[in-house]
């Protein structure tokens, strides 16, 4: 059973409030035994990893029927039905969708307040069904940063060979690697280097060190076990037991292997998690606009004078 879309939910959720004032969090326990839910389906998280996705679109499928006049806020958590939703009960429709509830007064109110843009992106189809305006925002902005990945990545190739290096150091530095002097972080690429591109501090005092390995390819050029067993190699020339070895490419399932099972700790980040690294700390990107999401507080409009 996959987890159903807020219109699914849209019936189901009216049919809860048939009776009289109901709890949203005691509708959502029951509906996730209608749909048969398993625990991993109902504990599922938004990518936001504050909210799980059933909660969300329960929330969102009571919103909408609100929204059409259909139910009634009636206190923190809770709602009721109205006689214009119990009219809708008695008329029996098989669902409920976006497309059923237009023809409701408030509901075309409320859809053509935010613009045509807002009523299509609303009703986009992704993956399990209709997603919900937050599954929305947030698929939107996997795309860009999925985008965002890929010039960074073009620009990396474009970018002299030395500057790869530089640019993993930078990246470990912003990670809170190294310590406060300049020193702690060094560029060993070019002969002599014993195989190892660069070295970064762990502490202020260089008591441990994390060396460097960096393959600047081309994203359809992976790197096999050989290349893991010749850093393996060069660390142990330069006693050394940790290492990272980062690449714009991708490590074949031997490399990952043979890291695995080698006696030294060698962490291997490839193109897609170097770049998802590189936007969360803010190297070779900047933050261009910040939107903020903000929700009814409910406490402020049912207090109660003591």
């Amino acid at each position: 059973m996959t987890i159903p879309d807020y219109q699914t939910l849209m019936l189901p959720v009216l049919h809860s409030a048939a009776q009289g004032e109901v709890k949203l969090s005691e509708v959502t326990r029951s509906l996730a035994l209608t749909f048969e839910l398993s625990e991993e389906e109902i504990s599922r998280l938004l990518p936001s990893g504050v909210q799980p996705v059933f909660v969300n679109r329960v929330g969102w499928a009571k919103t909408y029927l609100a929204k059409a006049g259909l139910l009634e806020l009636t206190r923190r958590g809770y709602f009721r039905i109205t006689s214009l939703g119990q009219n809708v009960i008695t008329s029996n429709p098989p669902q409920i969708d976006n497309s059923y509830l237009m023809q409701f007064e408030g509901f075309r109110e409320f859809k053509n307040r935010g613009g045509d843009s807002e009523a299509r992106v609303f009703d986009t189809s992704v993956g399990e069904g209709v997603l919900t305006p937050d599954e929305v925002m947030r698929a939107a902005h996997r795309q860009i940063e999925s985008a965002l990945g890929q010039e960074l990545i073009e620009h990396i190739l474009k970018a002299p060979p030395s500057f790869f290096e530089r640019l993993i150091l930078k990246l470990l530095e912003g990670m809170g690697y190294g310590g406060s002097t300049k020193d702690s972080r060094r560029v060993l690429g070019g002969s002599g280097d014993g195989g190892v591109d660069g070295v970064i501090d762990q502490d202020p005092l260089g008591l441990d060190r994390v060396y460097v390995q960096a393959k600047r390819y081309a994203p359809d050029n992976n790197i096999g076990s050989g290349a893991i067993r010749d850093f393996f190699g060069s660390l142990d020339r330069h006693k050394a037991n940790k290492g990272l070895f980062v690449t714009t490419s991708n490590f074949s399932p031997s490399a990952r292997e043979t890291a695995d099972l080698l006696s030294k700790r060698i962490v291997l980040i490839d193109g897609k998690q170097l770049t998802h690294l590189m936007i969360r700390y803010d190297v070779g990107c900047r933050l261009e606009e910040t939107l903020a999401i903000k929700k009814i507080d409910e406490d402020f409009f049912f207090m109660v004078d003591n």
